[in-house]
């Protein structure tokens, strides 16, 4: 059977990480993206290649959508050096990052990056890419729980999330014809170094938030890695244009 390959954005930390990982451990070839992260991005493939898999980590800005289509040429020559393939089975779109800022102090520069990241980059990301998705594929998009829960500083993100679950199901619908499966997943709140580290360093912060999760505990990167892989897998195949929460009960 042929291997089947994923294309993660945001793959050299955090939950772009986790996500390569668990899929590599499941045979599932790895394209990964990074932004300036040139060591974490090698070290990935080295641990990829140490269990046996196959990755690739290849540059991408995702706020630059201008450089997208020639993106989707590098990915197609690498899919043919690496993989000796002409298309890849899933795209995780992950990459971005956060602002805490309140709306009434929110710049317009503010404002764009969270756009231009969360929505903007990908809607035309995916167009690029649709061309060397395989028919039977899967796309999923990273949300977040604020698009569901609310806490001040947080509204560009949420709103520029809440704008990609809609997008969601809109895809869903648009590429069922090519039987590709569209979901997203609504991370709670990790311990990853997002937003500078907040709940993974403050201990503060991180006990408040544990207090407001019905498992009593803030989410490792493992405990989203391993839900993608089984969100993409064939156990989850008539999941079609929906978001999956997976915050462990918070603010429920």
């Amino acid at each position: 059977m042929t291997r089947k390959i994923a294309l993660i954005t945001g793959a050299s930390r955090g939950l772009g990480r986790s996500m390569a990982l668990h899929l590599a451990r499941r045979g599932i070839g790895v394209i990964g993206t990074y932004r300036s992260a040139t060591a974490e991005a090698e070290a990935l493939v080295r641990e990829i290649e140490a269990m046996g898999g196959t990755a690739a980590m290849l540059a991408l800005d995702v706020t630059q959508s201008a450089g997208f289509g020639v993106f989707a040429a590098s990915v197609v020559e690498t899919l043919t050096a690496r993989f000796e393939a002409e298309r890849f089975d899933y795209l995780v779109n992950n990459a971005g990052e956060g602002v805490v800022v309140p709306v009434a102090e929110a710049s317009q520069q503010q404002f764009d990056s969270m756009f231009n990241m969360h929505l903007r980059g990908p809607v035309f990301l995916t167009q690029a890419l649709l061309p060397i998705l395989a028919d039977g594929g899967r796309i999923l998009n990273v949300s977040s729980g604020f698009t569901r829960t609310s806490m001040a500083g947080y509204g560009l993100y949420a709103a520029a999330k809440a704008g990609l679950e809609t997008l969601t199901r809109f895809m869903a619908i648009e590429l069922g014809a090519r039987q590709i499966r569209v979901n997203a997943i609504a991370p709670g709140a990790i311990a990853t170094d997002f937003g500078g580290g907040r709940v993974r360093d403050n201990e503060q912060i991180n006990a408040f938030v544990a207090s407001k999760i019905a498992l009593g505990r803030v989410g490792q990167p493992d405990d989203i890695g391993s839900a993608v892989a089984a969100i993409l897998s064939d156990d989850l195949g008539w999941a079609n244009g929906t978001t999956f929460d997976v915050s462990g009960g918070q603010s429920l």
